[in-house]
């Protein structure tokens, strides 16, 4: 990881693949519970199996996930994460080509959301073990290129102790890490 670049979301039809609901719920299932087929992932989904095949294509189109060719057999098509880039990152909103602005914002409000779902659901998951559940809320001053410093050396903690779904222990498991940060001397929207 320590070399691997980040992987910026500038080209506008690769965001807009991830600038969809039903697909970055997907590729949060596949995350967290390994291979599903197009099936499986319409049952949890409440969606046509040719309403998930399609999703399915559009992420395999870009990268974000693979076949599992042996896995599938016939018509049933195993899919996984793709082992591509860990590190994804959206670039600057004003350095965004204006068409793909509106996809833009559609991944942010999406994320946004899937964050404010996890956050409701702290509390259950603390009460159930708080050993796997930490928050830390944190206030501090920095300047942008401390901030920028802090960032990175975030990025670089969160990797160290990560594993990939194909070289993780046995007793590791999926968790939920975000960070997000911004000024407090700007009203919010």
């Amino acid at each position: 990881m320590k070399d691997e670049p980040p992987l910026y979301l500038d080209d506008p039809e690769r965001l807009k693949a991830l600038a969809h609901p039903m697909r970055r719920a997907m590729l949060t299932h596949l995350n967290a519970h390994g291979p599903a087929t197009s099936t499986t992932l319409g049952e949890l989904l409440g969606a046509k199996t040719g309403t998930t095949s399609y999703h399915l294509r559009q992420l395999e189109k870009y990268g974000f996930i693979e076949e599992i060719p042996e896995r599938s057999t016939g018509r049933e098509r195993w899919w996984r994460r793709a082992e591509g880039p860990r590190d994804i990152r959206t670039p600057d909103f004003g350095r965004v080509d204006p068409a793909a602005r509106a996809a833009l914002q559609e991944f942010h409000r999406i994320g946004m959301d899937e964050d404010r779902r996890l956050l409701e659901s702290f509390p259950a998951a603390y009460r159930r073990d708080p050993d796997w559940a930490k928050a830390s809320r944190g206030f501090g001053r920095m300047t942008k290129r401390e901030f920028e410093t802090f960032f990175e050396e975030y990025i670089a903690l969160l990797f160290k102790y990560s594993h990939r779904a194909s070289d993780a222990p046995p007793d590791a498991r999926p968790m939920y890490i975000r960070l997000f940060a911004l000024p407090a001397d700007e009203p919010p929207e």
